[in-house]
C-alpha cells in the first residue's frame, strides 16, 4: 500500500475534529517528507485542514463553513507527552465551562509545572499559567477550581459575588476528600487564594478542614474583594476587605 492509500485510511478512523502531525502515520525518518507531501495535497483536495505549521486536523462541515477542532484537541501536545500529564486547560475556557461567563474566548490558558513563552498558534493565542503542584489526572479538576478562585477577579462580564455564589455550588458537591485535597492543594497558592477559598469553605460550614488554609496567613495582611461580604458571612476572620 502506498502512503498516500494509508494516510487516507487512517484519517477515515480519526474522529472528526482530531488533530494530528505526520509522526501520527509514520515513525520512520525516510518517509518523513513523503508523509508531509501526501497531507499537504490532502489539505489542498480539502479532505483535511491545517492548524498550524506541521499540524493538521480532520475537518467538520457546519452551514457556516469548517468547525475548529476544539480547544483540548488544539493544545493537547502541551497537555500531555508520551501519555504523560504535562499541563491542563484553565482560564477563560474553564470559565465558560463551569458556568462563570458566557464568553468564548480566542485565548487558551494552560497550566503548567514549567512554562513557556506565550505564542499563537492559529487564531489563538496561548498563555501559560505556573502551577507549583504536581499535576496529575485526578487533580486537574481541583487545580481549575481553585485557577477560578485565584483570577475570580479577571472573569469576563462577571462580577465577584456571581461567582463566588457558582463555586459555592460547585464546592458544595465535592466530597470531603476532595474539599481536603483542594486545601492542600491551596496552600501552594498566594494569600489571596487561601484566603477566599477559607471563607468559601466556612460559609459551606467545611469548617474542619480550614485550619491549615487560616495558619497560613499573615494575621495583618488584608484582602481586596469588593462587597464581598453580601454572600460572605465570614469575611472579617479571613481578613477580606
Amino acid at each position: 500500500m502506498n502512503i498516500m492509500k494509508y494516510i487516507k485510511l487512517k484519517i477515515d478512523r480519526f474522529p472528526k475534529g482530531y488533530v494530528f502531525t505526520y509522526i501520527d502515520f509514520i515513525n520512520d525518518v525516510d518517509q518523513k517528507e513523503a508523509t508531509i507531501k501526501a497531507l499537504n495535497r490532502l489539505v489542498a483536495s480539502g479532505k483535511i485542514a491545517k492548524l498550524s505549521k506541521g499540524k493538521y486536523y480532520k475537518p467538520e462541515y457546519s452551514p457556516f463553513g469548517i468547525l475548529e477542532p476544539n480547544q483540548k484537541q488544539i493544545v493537547k501536545d502541551l497537555l500531555e507527552d508520551k501519555g504523560k500529564i504535562i499541563g491542563y486547560l484553565t482560564g477563560y475556557s474553564i470559565y465558560n465551562q463551569l458556568g462563570l461567563t458566557s464568553q468564548v474566548s480566542s485565548i487558551i490558558q494552560i497550566g503548567k509545572n514549567q512554562i513557556r513563552p506565550n505564542f499563537k498558534r492559529n487564531q489563538y493565542k496561548i498563555l501559560f499559567i505556573k502551577q507549583k503542584n504536581i499535576i496529575c489526572k485526578d487533580n486537574i479538576a481541583l487545580l481549575q477550581i481553585l485557577d477560578t478562585i485565584r483570577f475570580i477577579k479577571k472573569i469576563p462580564a462577571a462580577n465577584i459575588n456571581d461567582s463566588c455564589r457558582i463555586i459555592l455550588g460547585i464546592l458544595a458537591k465535592l466530597s470531603d476528600k476532595e474539599i481536603s485535597t483542594t486545601v492542600r492543594l491551596a496552600l501552594n497558592y498566594p494569600p489571596s487564594t487561601r484566603a477566599l477559598l477559607g471563607a468559601l469553605l466556612d460559609q459551606l460550614n467545611f469548617n474542619q478542614f480550614t485550619d491549615n488554609l487560616f495558619k497560613s496567613l499573615n494575621p495583618i495582611t488584608k484582602y481586596k474583594f469588593s462587597s464581598i461580604e453580601k454572600i460572605l458571612y465570614n469575611t472579617s476572620k479571613w481578613n477580606i476587605k
